[in-house]
C-alpha cells in the first residue's frame, strides 16, 4: 500500500483496498480491556483490517513505523495526553485519527479537533458505529487520485491531483478533511450546503451533534486564509450553511 501520508502535506495515500494488503488500524488506549475488545471486534467482524495497539503515547510513536492507515486515539494516557500526542503524530503523518476516549465536554472536542484530530467517538461507545466510521475514513482516505487539474480563484490555487491549496506561493498546511471541505465545496461554486449535508458528504455518515466538527474545521482554514491576508472563499450563508464563492 503505497503511503503517502506519511510525507509532508494533506497528500491522500493514493491506493485502493484490494491491492492485496490489509488496511492498519493502530488503536492507542491505556485500558488493556478496551484493547481486548477491540482485538476481538476487529476478528470477527473487521478481518480486512490489521489492528495494531499501543498502550501509552511513547509506544504509539514507535507502531508509526509500521505505517498505520487510521489511529484510534483515547486522550487519557498516562505517559503523552492524546492532544499533545496528535501534534506529535501530525508531525509525520496525515492519516484519519478518531479520537475514543470519555472525555465529552465541546471544549475537549473542539481541542482535539484543533490538535489535529478527524473525529471524535465518547466512551461508552458502539462497536457497530465504530466499525462503520472507521470503514468510512479509510474509503474516503483510499480514493483514487482524479485526473490531473488546477483551480485558480484569484490569489487561491487548487491543485486537485496532489490534494494542495496555495496562497500565492505558500501550501497551506491543511489536515486531511479540511482539504476535502474545501476540494468538495470548490467544485460545487455557489451551492450551499449545510452541516450535516457537508458532514455526510465528507465523513460518509450522519452522526447526531456532528456537525459542530463542520463548524470548527471551517473556523480553522478560514484562520489559515487570514494568516496568508486573503478572504476565505468559504461564505456562511446564515441559518442554512456554507458556499463557495469565487
Amino acid at each position: 500500500m503505497n503511503h503517502n501520508r506519511y510525507k509532508c502535506g494533506a497528500n491522500r495515500l493514493g491506493a485502493m483496498e484490494g491491492e492485496g494488503m490489509q488496511t492498519k488500524v493502530l488503536a492507542v488506549d491505556d485500558d488493556t480491556a478496551i484493547l481486548a475488545m477491540l482485538k476481538r471486534y476487529f476478528a470477527w467482524r473487521l478481518p480486512e483490517f490489521r489492528l495494531l495497539t499501543a498502550d501509552a503515547g511513547q509506544a504509539a510513536l514507535s507502531q508509526l513505523a509500521q505505517q498505520p492507515d487510521l489511529i484510534l486515539l483515547d486522550v487519557n494516557l498516562p505517559d503523552i495526553d492524546g492532544f499533545t500526542l496528535t501534534s506529535r503524530i501530525r508531525a509525520i503523518t496525515s492519516v484519519p485519527i478518531i479520537f475514543l476516549t470519555a472525555r465529552i465536554t465541546d471544549q475537549d472536542k473542539v481541542q482535539g479537533l484543533g490538535a489535529g484530530g478527524d473525529d471524535y467517538v465518547t466512551k461508552p461507545f458502539s462497536l457497530t458505529e465504530l466499525g462503520a466510521r472507521i470503514k468510512a475514513h479509510v474509503r474516503r482516505a483510499h480514493q483514487p487520485d482524479k485526473q490531473a487539474q488546477i483551480a485558480v480563484f484569484g490569489r487561491i490555487m487548487i491543485d486537485y491531483h496532489a490534494h494542495q491549496v496555495s496562497v500565492d506561493t505558500t501550501c497551506l498546511k491543511l489536515e486531511n478533511k479540511q482539504y476535502q471541505l474545501i476540494e468538495w465545496l470548490s467544485l460545487n461554486p455557489g451551492q450551499v450546503f449545510s452541516r450535516e449535508q457537508l458532514y455526510e458528504k465528507i465523513w460518509g455518515y450522519d452522526a447526531q451533534g456532528d456537525e459542530r466538527v463542520i463548524t470548527e474545521h471551517i473556523r480553522r482554514i478560514r484562520k489559515l486564509f487570514d494568516a496568508c491576508q486573503v478572504t476565505s472563499p468559504i461564505v456562511t450563508v446564515w441559518g442554512v450553511g456554507y458556499k463557495w464563492q469565487n
